[in-house]
């Protein structure tokens, strides 16, 4: 609480108050509730509070949903509004493990006003409180959307309030691209929850239960897909890590390749498969480094022809390395060919223009502006400005010239954090006089004979 400005604090204390307004209300309001409903509101309460326990993880970073929406909204129809909002109270007290206490009555209010919110949008759409009829189908569904509707909006509303009173505290704010996949699962509960409702009249209480069983089958197998996604994010930052311990001086140059990679992908509109594939891709670029001798990478003068030929091996060498990785799937071509060139005088296979994948295209500018913007042994980095020309000279000869356009509106729209200056090793290195990622410093190279 005390890490929150002002203006975040205030804006929790009011939204508990009215929370807790809307409780005593609920509590005192005569009529609302017939003692023969207890055992329904109980029961609710403690589905919304195992739910709210064992949160589902999203495909979206820092991101989580609760399945005890779906109780919620099953409480607005079975028991109202008032009822919705003591069901909601239960986020409080929930076992999840490591919640702070600000979390848990920040969840809690917001809980109870969306949930008493939702049940007075359910009853001014006309659905009739408690148990449903068979013939209240299918015209409860416009009342249940209706109090599904107004319950996402406020949850969103209060949430993005905090998130932006907050000013980035804890830095967990969940990235635009994943509003649309956490609006989609909700609508998805929002299904479940009028499964509840529908089953109470003929089997009450058990019906939590079998909606539970396939809730957490789902919940299950989200964890399993989410625990192998950090298997293959290990992975990745392992061989990357071993990349960079072959030159001090291009460390971090993975991470900012497959970020920049990454802004360009979401410029033109990639979905999230291959939004993942080109961030490991840009990770995975230089991984075919390992298969050339750390000399010839660190050579302090030119090279010789032999030398300049395994450097120019080293796509194919990161396609040796990697092929077996399944998970990598299309990112196999950005890695293999991300040192061809638009005019076919790149390498390994001199493809050009269209011939070269899309992933590859991408890499090569994300790969030719994180070197020019990044100190060298050989020189200091050059500013966004000057590499931005150099893009737009190449662009079309070395570099697709859609690419280097798109690349340069994304920096426009998101900015760019130059890597810190890189301070002198630990232990003297010796360090190479060219990067053969840099195009304004071609490697040079001398014959043997």
């Amino acid at each position: 609480m005390r890490e929150l400005p002002w203006p975040a604090k205030v804006y929790f204390v009011v939204l508990n108050a009215a929370a807790v307004a809307l409780v005593v209300e609920s509590a005192v309001t005569p009529g609302w509730f017939d003692q023969a409903e207890l055992p329904t509101l109980i029961v609710l309460a403690l589905l919304f509070l195992v739910c709210e326990s064992v949160p589902t993880v999203l495909n979206v970073p820092q991101a989580a949903i609760s399945v005890s929406f779906s109780a919620a909204l099953a409480a607005v129809v079975l028991v109202g509004p008032e009822g919705a909002a003591l069901v909601g109270l239960m986020a409080v007290i929930s076992v999840r493990p490591g919640l702070p206490v600000v979390k848990r009555l920040f969840n809690g209010a917001q809980f109870v006003i969306c949930g008493y919110a939702a049940g007075v949008a359910f009853e001014l759409a006309g659905g009739t409180v408690g148990l449903p009829r068979e013939d209240d189908f299918p015209g409860v569904i416009v009342p249940y959307g209706a109090a599904t509707a107004a319950f996402v909006l406020i949850n969103f509303a209060l949430t993005a309030i905090i998130l932006l009173l907050a000013e980035g505290v804890g830095k967990d704010q969940v990235p635009l691209r994943g509003t649309v996949q956490i609006l989609g699962s909700y609508l998805g509960y929002a299904t479940f929850g009028l499964l509840i409702a529908g089953l109470w009249a003929t089997v009450q209480s058990i019906s939590a239960v079998l909606v539970l069983i396939p809730l957490f089958v789902a919940r299950w197998a989200f964890g399993h897909y989410h625990a192998q996604q950090r298997s293959y994010e290990a992975t990745i930052a392992a061989l990357c890590q071993a990349v960079e311990t072959k030159d001090y001086y291009t460390r971090g140059h993975c991470t900012r390749v497959s970020r920049a990679s990454s802004m360009i992908a979401e410029e033109i509109g990639m979905g999230t498969e291959r939004l993942r594939a080109i961030r490991y891709a840009g990770m995975l670029h230089d991984v075919g480094k390992l298969g050339v001798p750390t000399k010839v990478l660190q050579k302090d003068g030119k090279l010789t022809e032999e030398e300049f030929a395994a450097i120019q091996l080293h796509p194919m060498r990161g396609l040796e390395i990697v092929h077996g990785i399944d998970f990598l799937d299309e990112a196999f071509a950005g890695i293999m060919h991300h040192h061809e060139r638009q005019d076919g005088k790149g390498y390994p296979m001199g493809l050009a223009g269209d011939e070269i994948p899309e992933f590859a295209r991408i890499i090569a500018v994300a790969d030719a502006f994180d070197s020019m913007t990044s100190d060298r042994a050989y020189r200091k980095a050059k500013s966004i400005e000057e590499a931005v020309a150099e893009l737009r000279k190449g662009a079309g000869t070395q570099f697709d010239p859609v690419m280097v356009n798109t690349f340069i509106k994304a920096l426009d729209r998101h900015g760019w954090e130059p890597p810190r200056a890189v301070s002198a090793p630990p232990e003297p290195a010796v360090a190479a006089a060219k990067d053969h990622d840099d195009p304004t410093m071609p490697i040079q190279v001398i014959s043997e004979r």
